[in-house]
């Protein structure tokens, strides 16, 4: 997975333009609404005190087509197709239901404004069914892409060039991002957020909206619970106490034996409470503490490494970069606070 900071902050985080495409004589579905909401919600209300300039948003339709303010529901759009064209990003939060169910093909002016946009630079972002339209558009040909797990078999059917890949809760592959549904497409405007203003201004804006900031994992958490609701269940306590204790040489081992567990039987459960494996949590959250310190502290790498358990500098160097692709001294340069960002790191 290829990943990119998106803009520093202080020069603000751009355009984010989306695409409304109703569909012919039924408008926008409610599945429809909820994914474009979402991006709503997440880009369309400024948050002065997370981010100063906040994102421009801008609602792109086809004003050859449908009339967008028809149909279940209504929408008024603000810029035509050509206004995602330049934007800094592009997002389609759908496609008309029969492109997906349906043997409609994804709208020509939608295709060719997707094509346009890429062409200009434009970071490329679906939800949910919106990768039918990047597909058509061929901006997946041979990138990973995933979709809501009904809609990934005929993703794949239809375009055998596109990687589907149906597990997880979105892609990130070179500026080409794509979700699975419904909130699925939260998680990946979070990311979005996250590469452009950093995990803390991302944080805030997941407690206000009164969701994670991260799920790792993937689809399967649509159906298991992140974390185990009950007190008594033997892996939420230990994973809570371990995300205090992330400083210690924690081992699955380890944390078998405090659930009162065989660690095979722990990494099944673990893995069937958060869809992802043990060692792979533990990296996430160590990684996750790494970001917070680095953004919030003045603590030199070394001391960052070892406060989240990845020991050396080195070690932390390895693991920050390969996952989050950016160095622990970069991201600190990025994200860190404008009172911090002169003081020697």
């Amino acid at each position: 997975m290829s990943r990119s900071p998106g803009p520093r902050p202080g020069a603000g985080p751009g355009v984010v333009a989306i695409a409304v495409v109703p569909g012919a004589g039924v408008g926008l579905t409610l599945w429809d609404m909820y994914e474009l909401a979402i991006a709503c919600a997440v880009f369309g209300i400024a948050q002065p005190d997370l981010a100063d300039p906040w994102y421009e948003l801008r609602l792109c339709g086809d004003t050859t087509g449908p009339d967008s303010a028809g149909g279940v529901f209504g929408i008024r759009t603000t810029h035509g197709l050509d206004g995602l064209v330049g934007a800094d990003t592009v997002i389609v939060p759908s496609v008309p239901e029969a492109c997906v169910v349906g043997d409609e093909p994804v709208p020509e002016p939608l295709v060719d404004a997707l094509r346009s946009a890429a062409a200009s630079g434009s970071r490329m972002v679906s939800l949910c069914a919106g990768a039918f339209a990047l597909a058509a558009a061929g901006l997946l040909d041979g990138r990973r892409a995933t979709a809501h797990w009904q809609h990934t078999g005929e993703l794949a059917s239809r375009h055998p060039e596109v990687i589907v890949d149906d597990s997880v809760l979105y892609t990130d592959e070179d500026r080409i991002l794509t979700s699975a549904g419904a909130t699925a497409a939260l998680d990946l405007c979070l990311h979005l957020v996250r590469q452009d203003l950093g995990a803390r201004v991302a944080g805030q804006v997941a407690r206000r909206l009164v969701v994670p900031v991260h799920r790792s994992g993937g689809q399967a958490q649509f159906i298991e619970h992140a974390m185990p609701k009950t007190a008594d269940d033997g892996i939420g306590p230990v994973l809570q106490w371990a995300s205090r204790h992330l400083d210690r040489p924690l081992t699955v081992a380890g944390l078998a034996r405090r659930a009162g567990m065989s660690p095979r039987t722990f990494h099944r459960r673990l893995q069937a409470a958060t869809g992802t494996t043990p060692l792979r949590w533990l990296l996430t959250q160590r990684l996750a503490l790494a970001q917070s310190l680095l953004e919030t502290t003045e603590l030199p790498v070394e001391v960052v490494g070892e406060r989240c358990g990845l020991g050396s500098a080195a070690n932390l160097r390895h693991h920050f970069t390969r996952t989050l692709r950016i160095s622990p001294s970069d991201y600190r340069r990025a994200f860190a606070p404008p009172a911090l960002t002169g003081k020697r790191r």
